[in-house]
């Protein structure tokens, strides 16, 4: 999956660092981000490629030892979400590329990186202000979190709890294509966990929601952090209890279809945790 990075190390305990030379700068504007593309691999400006202020990043986290910051939303250093005039500002070689076509690209942590960052990119930009009064909120130096001077209001960053559920009827699963949406390969049913529910509440809600189905034998599986929606996945296994006629929810799902094991040919890209349950299930080993 695309947190999978081994041997290389993800470290996101938060330090007050200083960038150095040679540290990776991610900047967005908007959706998109700053890289440089070479076939399928990508590259991200180190500070002295950048006449930036150190002042204007925030350590992000390190990867083995290579140390990455974020232009914080809000710095006009680099002016960019200013899409008439950015051009100007950037290494030569360097494009504002959208933050989905990061799923793809190479080498894997890079990628990993590239949507952890959207993730935190976004919780600072949608927290500039104080949600309690209004005033202008300031990181901490010691956590990372945003705290007011006004009313003391403390935001960490949001992770939003959801599921993923591979619905199994003896030798068949039940697979899904979204609706309205660009990506259109078979995927599971899925949902985030409301307010006062187990994980285990929201298979059982979720199932019923988008497909009319009951479940029993709710088993877990694994989990993944995907930041492309400042999600934390929870994957899990679960048995038909009942009618196998589905019901559909046909604004969240244009199909869902029983598939035997020997009619799937969805294939695991090593990047999310839904295709790898449908390899899993295919394969019997899960």
């Amino acid at each position: 999956m695309i947190h999978d990075i081994f041997p290389k190390v993800f470290h996101n305990e938060y330090r007050s660092f200083e960038p150095d030379e040679e540290s990776s700068i991610i900047i967005f504007g908007k959706d998109e981000m700053l890289v440089k593309q070479q076939e399928e691999n990508i590259h991200f400006p180190r500070f002295r490629e950048l006449s930036l202020p150190a002042g204007g990043l925030k350590y992000l986290f390190s990867i083995d030892m290579q140390k990455f910051f974020l232009l914080m939303p809000g710095d006009s250093a680099l002016k960019s979400e200013d899409t008439d005039h950015r051009e100007d500002f950037y290494p030569e070689g360097y494009l504002f590329i959208p933050v989905g076509r990061f799923r793809d690209c190479k080498p894997r942590y890079k990628s990993f990186a590239a949507i952890t960052a959207f993730h935190v990119y976004r919780w600072y930009a949608d927290n500039r202000f104080c949600g309690r009064c209004g005033k202008i909120m300031y990181s901490d130096d010691k956590e990372r979190l945003l705290r007011c001077p006004e009313c003391g209001n403390l935001i960490y960053p949001r992770i939003s709890p959801a599921v993923i559920v591979g619905i199994v009827d003896k030798n068949r699963i039940l697979l899904t294509r979204y609706a309205g949406r660009e990506y259109r390969n078979y995927s599971l049913v899925a949902g985030f966990a409301e307010i006062g529910e187990s994980l285990e509440q929201t298979v059982e809600r979720e199932v019923m929601e988008e497909v009319g189905l009951k479940v029993k034998d709710i088993r877990y599986y694994k989990s993944q952090p995907w930041s492309f929606s400042g999600t934390l996945l929870s994957g899990f296994f679960a048995d038909l209890d009942g009618n196998d006629i589905i019901t559909l929810d046909e604004e969240e799902l244009s199909e869902a279809t029983w598939f035997d094991r020997e009619e799937i040919s969805v294939t695991d890209d090593g990047i999310s945790l839904t295709r790898e349950m449908i390899r899993a299930f295919k394969e019997n080993s899960y």
